[in-house]
């Protein structure tokens, strides 16, 4: 016979209690692209007009690993809100300031 998670849940620990809820918490910060536009109630046809793309185009896009930061910053945009990217490491995180700005950038390619 199945548990019943609210059994499974009063049998925890406090601490255990509090790693699930941290957990939780954790897990909803991560979101994909169109799980973050869908949560704002934006349509993909909404979105492509505001970025003047066509709605393809905004599929593909939401499909990708791998996008420049100015494609992404724009995105975050004109859904309304600020892409910031922190480096994290083990003992501390870290707020990269340089691909806050729309201004292009002379950009270098790594050897």
């Amino acid at each position: 016979m199945a548990k019943s998670f609210k059994n499974l849940r009063a049998k925890m620990s406090p601490a255990a209690k509090e790693r699930s809820k941290e957990i939780a918490r954790e897990l909803r910060r991560e979101i994909r692209l169109n799980e973050l536009r869908g949560a704002l109630d934006i349509s993909q046809e909404e979105l492509a007009e505001l970025l003047n793309k066509k709605q393809a185009a905004i599929s593909r896009l939401e499909r990708r690993s791998d996008m420049h930061v100015s494609t992404l910053r724009a995105f975050i945009k004109a859904l309304g809100g600020k892409l910031e990217i922190i480096a994290s490491f083990p003992d501390a995180s870290y707020h990269i300031k340089q691909f806050e700005s729309d201004e292009p950038t002379d950009e270098a390619g790594l050897a």
